[in-house]
Parts: structure tokens; C-alpha cells; sequence
């Protein structure tokens, strides 16, 4: 019976899962955004986002506790200099999982999972969503009295051509 036993193991043993997941983290660090699994990927969220909140707080001993979870100095580096700047702020949520369909070879479910204040295609539509919708708010209402008089003449050139 699997009571209370909630973690998906992917059909690998632990030291396999550990490594691969290390590995995982490692390469969304670098590259902010990695191309798996889903299963994989809400595996690695749980993996990683403890590692981006323990980056917060720039100290000796919490590199230390981060290396020994990840074993790569660079993206260690990388965390606590340049992700850490970005997401000081956030309290959490720092990554997004964009599903992608299926693979071909054998149907698995595939995303996209990435970090979240990196996508700067993601961060300039919403910032021009909000501004848009307050402008159109705003010409609805003038919009609003001007359209009926430009709407009456139309109305009637199409009546009189139907009647000839």
C-alpha cells in the first residue's frame, strides 16, 4: 500500500532521482528555461523553489546548504548573484510551467518550465494589458457619443441603396 507516501519517484531509485534533479535545477538556473516532462517538471518545482527562497538571504552557510543540494559552483554563483536579484521581492512562485502536448515517440505529456520573472515576452504583455483596458474605459465614453452620429448615415445609404 502506498499510504502517505505523496512524491512521485519517476521509476527511478532515490540516488538516481536526487541526481536528476540536481542536474535539472542546475540547467533551469542557467538557462531559465528547460524543455521535460510534466511529471518531471511539478517534481523539479518542489525541488527547486526551496533552493530560490534559501537564496534570499546571501550568507555563508546557506551557499553551502544550496551547493550540497545542487554540486555546481556556477549555478550556485548564478543563483545568488543574478536570481536573487530579481525575485528579492516575490515570496514565492518563482517558477511556471507552460504545457506543451504530447511527444511524439511515446504521447508523454511536455512543458516548458521556466523561471518566472525571466520571460520578457510574459512581462511586457501583461504590464500593456492593464494599460489598455484603462484606456479603453475611457474612450468608451466618448466613443460612445460620437458613434451613434456616425452610425445614422451609414444606416441610411444602406437603406437607400436597397431601395433602388
Amino acid at each position: 500500500m502506498r499510504h502517505n507516501k505523496k512524491f512521485n519517484h519517476l521509476g527511478r531509485t532515490n540516488t538516481h532521482r536526487e541526481a536528476m534533479l540536481s542536474n535539472m535545477a542546475s540547467s533551469l538556473i542557467k538557462h531559465k528555461r528547460i524543455f521535460t516532462t510534466t511529471a518531471k517538471a511539478k517534481a523539479l518545482r518542489k525541488f527547486v523553489e526551496p533552493l530560490i527562497t534559501k537564496c534570499k538571504e546571501d550568507t555563508t552557510h546557506s551557499r553551502r546548504i544550496v551547493f550540497s543540494t545542487l554540486q555546481d559552483k556556477n549555478a550556485v554563483t548564478e543563483l545568488f548573484k543574478e536570481v536573487a536579484q530579481k525575485i528579492g521581492d516575490r515570496p514565492g512562485g518563482y517558477t511556471r510551467i507552460i504545457k506543451t502536448g504530447n511527444r511524439l515517440g511515446d504521447n508523454a505529456a511536455m512543458c516548458f518550465i521556466e523561471l518566472v520573472d525571466y520571460n520578457e515576452n510574459m512581462l511586457k504583455e501583461t504590464t500593456a494589458a492593464k494599460t489598455t483596458k484603462t484606456r479603453r474605459s475611457r474612450k468608451k465614453s466618448t466613443a460612445a457619443e460620437t458613434a451613434p452620429v456616425a452610425e445614422a448615415p451609414a444606416a441610411e445609404t444602406t437603406e437607400e441603396k436597397v431601395a433602388e
